[in-house]
C-alpha cells in the first residue's frame, strides 16, 4: 500500500511529465516523459485517475507507444477503485478525437461496459459513446450495431446486447435529426446495419426497429414504391414466407400473423399484400381449426384489414377460401353452437372487398349472376343451388343477430340500472367494461346486417368503400344503444390491441359474450414455445429470437 508521501510524489512527478509535454514544441521527442505517465498506471489510486486523464491528452504524438499506452488506459478501466474506472472512461474518447482508426475499438469497449453497475459510471460510458458518435456517427454505429449481429459469435454476451439495443432505443434514435448527417446517406447506412441486426430478434425488437425505419425520411410518405417495397420485404422476411408452414409451430403463427398486422399499413400505403395473401391462402386456412383461437381472431382482422387493398387476382384466388369459412361460422341451420359474430364481421367485410375487386368469382361460389362478359362468368352452368344454401346461411345468422341484439340491448339497460346502484368503484368498473363489450357487441352485430342485406339480391353490389367500419375500429362516444343503431366506445385504432371476440351461444342470452384483449408477440409476449432452430433459441414472441430477414 502507497503511503501519503509516496503518492505525493507520484502525483508531482506526473505533473511535471504533463507541464514539460504541454510546453514542448515538438511533443514527441518527450518519449520518457509520456513513458512516465504510462507507469503511472501501476502506482497509487490518486496517481492512476491523474495518469488517466494524461495519457488520452498526449496519445496521438506517440504512435510508437500507441498499444502500450492503450493497453495501460484499458487497465484502468479494469480498476477496482470506482473513481479510476470513470476518469478512465471519460478518457477514451479522447483516442479517437484525431486518431479516427481507433474508433471501432473504443466504441468496442464502450459497448462492453454498457453492462456497469454503478450509475456514475455508466453515465460515464452513456456520454463517452454520445462523444464519440458526434465525432464519426458512421464508423460508432456500425461499431456499435456489431454488438447485436454477431449472434453467432459464441462469446457473444447477451447482456451486452440487450444493452446496446436499449443504448440505441433511447440515445440514438431520440437524436437521428442531429446524428444522421448527411440525412440521406447516413439514414440508408443505419437501414442497411438495422437489416442485417433481424437475422435473430425478438417480437419487440423487431417492432422497435421498424418503427425506427418508418421515421426515418427516406421511407416517409414521398418515398417512392421501391423503398415501401424494400419495408414490406423485411416484414416478408421476418415473417418467414418461404417456409413450410407447420401448425405445431407456434413461433412462426405468432412472427406470421403480427408481421401481417404490422405490414398493413404499407398494404394502405400501395405495397403488395401478394405474398402475405397467397401464403395464408396455401398453408394457413387449410388448417384454419388448428391454430390457437387468440390467432384465429387475429388473422380474420388482418385479412379483413387487407381485403381493401388486394388486387382482383389475388382476390379471385383467396375468395373460395374465405367463403368456406363464412359457411363455417355462418350454419344452414340452428344446430344449438356457438356463433362467433366477431368472426362473422371480419369474413363478411373481407368477402365484400374482395369480391368487389372479382364479382363474378362468385358466381362459382355463391350461386350469384354477375355479368362481365369474361369466360369466368360461368353463366352457362347451373348454380341455383348454391344461391339458395348462401342466402340460407345468411337469413339464419341475421335472424341470431337480430336475437342478440334484442337481448344486449336489454343488457344495456340493466348495465345502466346496475352502474346507478353501484356502490363501490370496483362495482363501477366491473359495469362499465360491461357496458363496453355490449356497445361492442352490438357495432358488430350492425355490421353484420349492413353486410348481409346486400347479398340476397342474385347480382349483389359489393361494398367496396368504407361505408362499413370495422367494429374494432371505430371509435365513437358511447351511450345507450337502440335496436336500430349500435353505438360504439372509444377504443384504440390499431390493430395491436385486440378486440371484443364477440360469441353466442344460439338461442340462449347475451352472457356469452367474452373481452378477449390479445396480448401480441408485437409486445415481446410468446404464446407458446420456441421455434426449433433459429439462431440461438430466441423466439418471436419471448425471449428468444427467430430467424427473420435474411
Amino acid at each position: 500500500m502507497t503511503d501519503a508521501s509516496e503518492e505525493a510524489k507520484q502525483i508531482e512527478k506526473l505533473y511535471e511529465f504533463g507541464e514539460r509535454l504541454n510546453e514542448a514544441k515538438d511533443k514527441s521527442q518527450n518519449v520518457k516523459d509520456y513513458e512516465g505517465i504510462i507507469d503511472a498506471t501501476k502506482t497509487s489510486i490518486k496517481a492512476k485517475q491523474l495518469a488517466a486523464q494524461l495519457i488520452p491528452r498526449f496519445f496521438k504524438f506517440f504512435p510508437n507507444l500507441s498499444s502500450r499506452a492503450l493497453n495501460a488506459h484499458f487497465d484502468l478501466i479494469e480498476e477496482e477503485d470506482l473513481a479510476v474506472r470513470v476518469q478512465a472512461i471519460r478518457g477514451l474518447p479522447l483516442f479517437c478525437k484525431d486518431t479516427k482508426e481507433y474508433i471501432s475499438k473504443i466504441v468496442d469497449i464502450l459497448g462492453q461496459l454498457l453492462t456497469a453497475e454503478e450509475i456514475v459510471e455508466r453515465d460515464a460510458v452513456h456520454k463517452a459513446l454520445m462523444s464519440v458518435l458526434r465525432q464519426d456517427v458512421k464508423e460508432s454505429l456500425t461499431a456499435l450495431f456489431k454488438h447485436i449481429w454477431n449472434v453467432e459469435d459464441p462469446s457473444q454476451d447477451d447482456t451486452i446486447r440487450d444493452k446496446v439495443l436499449c443504448f440505441i432505443r433511447d440515445k440514438v434514435f431520440p437524436l437521428k435529426a442531429e446524428l444522421l448527417r448527411p440525412q440521406e446517406e447516413m439514414e440508408r447506412h443505419i437501414t442497411d446495419l438495422i437489416k442485417k441486426s433481424l437475422g435473430d430478434v425478438t417480437g419487440a425488437e423487431f417492432r422497435m426497429f421498424m418503427d425506427f425505419l418508418k421515421s426515418l425520411s427516406i421511407f416517409g410518405e414521398k418515398a417512392p414504391p421501391e423503398r415501401l417495397k424494400e419495408l414490406i420485404g423485411i416484414i416478408e422476411g421476418q415473417a418467414d414466407l418461404d417456409a413450410q408452414f407447420d401448425v405445431s409451430d407456434a413461433d412462426h403463427i405468432d412472427r406470421l400473423i403480427s408481421c401481417l398486422l404490422m405490414a398493413i399499413p404499407f398494404f394502405v400505403r400501395g405495397a403488395s399484400g401478394s405474398k402475405f395473401l397467397n401464403y395464408i391462402n396455401k398453408h394457413i386456412i387449410p388448417v384454419f381449426d388448428k391454430l390457437p383461437e387468440e390467432r384465429k381472431l387475429d388473422l380474420l382482422k388482418g385479412l379483413a384489414e387487407i381485403s381493401p387493398y388486394t388486387t382482383p387476382q389475388d382476390s379471385r384466388q383467396i375468395l373460395p377460401s374465405v367463403v368456406q369459412l363464412l359457411k363455417k361460422y355462418m350454419p344452414r341451420r340452428k344446430t344449438g353452437e356457438e356463433t362467433n359474430f366477431t368472426y362473422v364481421e371480419c369474413l363478411l367485410f373481407s368477402f365484400h372487398h374482395l369480391a368487389h375487386k372479382a364479382p363474378n368469382a362468385t358466381n362459382s361460389l355463391c350461386g350469384y349472376k354477375i355479368v362481365t362478359g369474361q369466360p369466368s362468368d360461368r353463366l352457362g352452368e347451373d348454380f341455383s343451388e348454391y344461391y339458395k344454401e348462401f342466402t340460407e346461411r345468411l337469413s339464419s345468422i341475421e335472424d341470431l343477430t337480430r336475437a342478440t341484439m334484442k337481448k344486449l340491448t336489454q343488457g344495456m339497460a340493466e348495465h345502466n340500472k346496475a352502474m346507478a346502484a353501484a356502490k363501490s368503484d370496483e362495482a363501477k368498473e366491473s359495469i362499465k367494461t360491461q357496458k363496453q363489450n355490449t356497445t361492442t357487441g352490438l357495432r358488430t352485430c350492425n355490421n353484420i346486417l349492413a353486410m348481409t342485406k346486400p347479398l340476397h339480391s342474385k347480382t349483389p353490389a359489393f361494398i367496396g368503400d368504407k361505408s362499413v367500419n370495422l367494429s374494432w375500429k371505430e371509435a365513437v362516444k358511447p351511450s345507450v344503444p337502440s335496436s336500430a343503431t349500435g353505438t360504439g366506445v372509444k377504443r384504440p385504432s390499431t390493430a395491436a390491441n385486440g378486440s371484443n371476440n364477440f360469441a353466442t351461444k344460439k338461442g340462449r342470452g347475451a352472457g356469452g359474450m367474452q373481452n378477449q384483449l390479445v396480448n401480441r408477440a408485437l409486445e415481446g409476449i410468446s404464446y407458446g414455445g420456441r421455434g426449433g432452430g433459429r439462431g440461438r433459441g430466441r423466439g418471436w414472441g419471448g425471449r428468444g429470437r427467430g430467424r427473420g430477414y435474411r
